[in-house]
């Protein structure tokens, strides 16, 4: 079970970690904070740099404490955060299948960021080997999901919807 566990958070946590790393340096084919919040501001979030910058820390720092079973759920709630603006924004209206830029892959990483808290990280995570239990009873666990769905929600709320393009 423990080496299962430790599979599926490097899995979802670095290929979380992965995505953030485009939105903040740029690494393996993003574009960074310039390029990630002129596409942010685009889809009516502004100012784009500091969404940009939210999300890849939510996707970044979520998903190395994923990967590294480290602060209970403090790292998956950020992954929900994260992924539940990106499927209400981009992804929803695509349909379910990730082959069409849909909702599948966002709510596989959510599926995973929310039962690994409840698993528990296993014994080859740095919670188990520190002796760390404070972010991981049920209830710390639900609150944090709570203030993850909270923030998701504040962010969809400020976001302001594109001007329409003029027709030429």
């Amino acid at each position: 079970m423990d080496t299962a566990l430790l599979i599926v958070r490097l899995i979802i946590g670095l290929g979380l970690a992965v995505h953030g790393a485009q939105k903040l340096f740029g690494w393996f084919g993003g574009y960074g904070i310039a390029g990630t919040g002129g596409w942010f501001e685009s889809i009516g979030f502004k100012p784009g740099k500091l969404f940009a910058a939210a999300a890849g820390l939510g996707e970044f720092g979520g998903g190395l404490l994923v990967a590294l079973g480290f602060l209970g759920a403090l790292g998956p709630a950020a992954v929900l955060g994260v992924m539940l603006v990106a499927i209400l924004t981009v992804h929803i209206k695509n349909g379910f299948l990730s082959t069409g830029n849909g909702w599948e892959m966002p709510v596989l990483y959510i599926a995973g960021a929310f039962a690994l808290p409840f698993t528990g990280f296993g014994a080859y995570s740095l919670d188990h080997a520190f002796g760390l239990t404070l972010l991981t009873s049920t209830t710390v666990i639900w609150v944090l999901y709570g203030l993850a769905v909270v923030q998701a929600l504040l962010n969809l709320a400020i976001k302001k919807t594109p001007a329409p393009t003029p027709a030429a």
